[in-house]
């Protein structure tokens, strides 16, 4: 793959500049409760070295009863300043599922103005696999100051999505497994109701991954995007259970020169409980 600090960079990339002194780590797994993981154990007992931990269900907005949903700019801010992470420095984050979370903290970054902010292809499992250096301890941390620049244009909200239903544009591209899209499979979380938005595509993030978690070549996902009916000529909203996965299909298009994106922040956890709002079951 070719690196690219502002989207997705090897392992090879990354050791090689793990020593540089503006370089910042982040560890940003996360499972749904049924994996039956520990990101923040697992993390204290292997990370790469100088990781930080980013939870991304307590860096978030507490206010709202959806899950892990963009925290308030000065929150995000005077968090950052205390995990050390600022102005001037290039942020590579990971997660031990391969490539999952750390998308979702991607977007975060980006939506907070930040560019130089990167994915590692293949994530943790990729990084031991290759037996490269792990350490268990605590990174040392001097807080570092962010100037933010919120970017309203990379996150839509329920009426913004359902106005795109409404109109087709943007087109809505949701993540989840066909299954869960087409309504025939139960919803992880409780009390929503099964299906999708209507008139939305459905790309399950997988499609876009290789057999060891690695994301497919440009190429290769602007083919996997037609083939499910997207046109790449027009804007997109990317969408899936609660904002995480969604962030992968984001990630993808910024990697194939696709910039009119935006991710519904709420998901398919905030739009399956709306009672308001239309939900449609089957195939696209």
């Amino acid at each position: 793959m070719s690196d690219d600090p502002k989207t997705l960079v090897s392992t090879t990339w990354l050791a090689q500049h793990l020593k540089d002194p503006d370089l910042r780590v982040l560890d940003a797994s996360w499972y749904l409760p049924t994996d039956g993981r520990d990101p923040k154990a697992e993390y204290d007992a292997a990370h790469i070295p100088g990781a930080r931990f980013f939870d991304i269900d307590e860096i978030a907005d507490h206010r709202s009863d959806l899950p892990h949903m963009a925290p308030p700019v000065e929150k995000f801010m005077s968090r950052m300043r205390a995990m050390g992470v600022g102005d001037g420095h290039q942020v590579v984050i990971y997660d031990g599922a391969g490539l999952l979370s750390a998308a979702r903290v991607w977007w975060l970054f980006r939506l907070m103005g930040q560019e130089n902010v990167a994915v590692l292809d293949g994530g943790f499992p990729k990084w031991q696999a290759e037996d490269l250096p792990i350490e268990d301890m605590p990174p040392v941390i001097r807080d570092r100051h962010m100037t933010v620049r919120f970017q309203n244009h990379l996150v839509r909200d329920v009426t913004q999505v359902s106005a795109a239903s409404k109109l087709k544009d943007p087109q809505i591209v949701d993540a989840r497994a066909a299954a869960r899209f087409r309504g025939d499979a139960p919803e992880p979380r409780e009390g929503l109701r099964a299906g999708h938005v209507p008139g939305s595509r459905n790309l399950p993030f997988t499609e876009l991954l290789n057999d060891d978690k690695t994301m497919k070549s440009p190429d290769a996902c602007r083919a996997v995007f037609e083939t499910a009916g997207v046109d790449l000529g027009k804007p997109i909203i990317t969408s899936c259970g609660s904002g995480v996965t969604a962030a992968i299909l984001a990630l993808a298009l910024e990697r194939m020169g696709h910039t009119q994106w935006s991710l519904y922040d709420g998901s398919w956890a905030e739009w399956g409980m709306f009672p308001t709002v239309p939900v449609a079951t089957g195939d696209a």
